[in-house]
């Protein structure tokens, strides 16, 4: 009665058995994986983030596949002050970056054909391509005094199948931005190989390095789909709203978007309110960001602090993002050490082989969570980790 492509294996693993446990127990939890700014006791402009979905004009239905052209200025607006003019007809709004992903696969990709994925990565991208009938394949980052792509290992992934190339920026959980050089021989090879390149910029917004990242979204070498919203951007998932900004060619761009049109039409999925309120809070963005990354740079410096203390954990290079990768003893596997955290010290970590990083040596913490959280969790894990 069902499709193949719905027979996932739902049986939950031993880390999630391990929490369930914990929960129904009533063991306090010091939760190193939220992600979900609305927990995370950051102060929003409550008055104006409501106001903004009070405005009369949401009573008024008046469909556009691309999105409200209020909103979709807004979202070229904020994409200046990266430096980026994207032209209004370039950008269509979305319920989620999950849905422009899955718009994305569909115009690009027959069933069977291929995408290029960097690993480390986000393991969402599974279960957003075996639904669109879509085949991943890994192209490797490798560590070297920072994250960097492999471009001799992206080159041999490729295929005949192939149709395009994700790229995270920053990446989660490795925290690197792609490099200007990078950027320009990623263009110039998806160029040469008629490929795509679909550009996730979530987490722009939360670079560390102080200078002010380049965007994908004004790339012009080869078609690019740039993706983002302001789930991460303003710190609100609740709202779901996001986009899809075209660059490239002008005659590739054309065809992408007629197509994008069609299935935009199709569903129309998004809700006017959302779409009145945009440019609202993107304005208000600022402050949630200011806190995040205030919050970000803080615990990234304990965790720091708590390292130098001792010499067998360290953590590897993070340029933005919301996460840390920490190097431990390879001793057992990341899946039974977090176990062990999370069943004798109550903190609950994600095991690096969940995001494709080896099953040994690393675990993967969020620097969202507050201060007190972050730094009782950090000590006791470096404390189980090194007796």
């Amino acid at each position: 009665m069902f499709a193949d492509r719905s027979n996932w294996n739902l049986s939950p693993n031993a880390l999630t058995e391990a929490l369930e446990r914990c929960r129904a127990a009533g063991k306090r939890i010091l939760d190193l994986t939220v992600s979900n700014p609305t927990e995370c006791g950051f102060v929003y402009d409550e008055k104006e983030i409501l106001a903004a979905l009070s405005q009369k004009a949401s009573l008024t239905y008046e469909p556009d596949p691309r999105g409200l052209l209020s909103a979709r200025r807004a979202v070229a607006n904020y994409y200046r002050d990266f430096g980026a003019q994207i032209p209004v007809d370039d950008i269509f709004l979305t319920t989620s970056t999950s849905e422009a992903y899955s718009f994305v696969f569909r115009i690009l990709c027959n069933p069977g054909d291929e995408l290029l994925i960097p690993e480390p990565s986000y393991p969402l991208f599974d279960f957003l391509a075996e639904i669109q009938d879509v085949k991943l394949v890994r192209y490797p980052l490798v560590y070297d005094h920072g994250w960097q792509i492999d471009f001799h290992g992206l080159e041999r992934a490729i295929t005949s199948r192939s149709r395009g190339v994700i790229v995270v920026h920053p990446n989660n959980p490795t925290g690197q931005f792609c490099k200007r050089a990078e950027i320009a021989k990623l263009s110039e090879l998806c160029s040469s190989q008629g490929l795509a390149l679909i550009a996730d910029e979530v987490f722009l917004d939360f670079g560390l390095m102080g200078e002010k990242p380049a965007t994908f979204a004004s790339n012009s070498p080869t078609l690019t789909f740039t993706l983002s919203g302001i789930s991460k951007i303003c710190g609100l998932p609740q709202m779901k709203l996001a986009w899809i900004a075209l660059s490239g060619s002008q005659a590739l761009k054309q065809q992408a978007a007629s197509r994008l049109e069609v299935i935009s039409d199709t569903y129309l999925s998004l809700g006017a309110p959302t779409q009145w309120a945009l440019p609202q809070w993107l304005e208000t963005g600022l402050m949630f960001q200011n806190q995040a990354l205030e919050r970000i740079k803080s615990n990234l410096a304990e965790l720091d602090r708590q390292l130098g203390e001792q010499h067998v954990c360290s953590r590897l290079i993070v340029e933005g993002g919301w996460c840390a990768i920490l190097r431990v003893p390879s001793g057992s596997t990341d899946e039974e050490l977090g176990i062990q955290l999370l069943e004798w010290e109550g903190v609950l970590v994600h095991p690096g082989h969940f995001y494709g990083l080896p099953q040994r040596g690393f675990l993967v913490v969020s620097l969202l969570a507050t201060a007190e959280v972050f730094t009782e969790a950090i000590r006791k894990l470096l404390a189980l980790v090194i007796t």
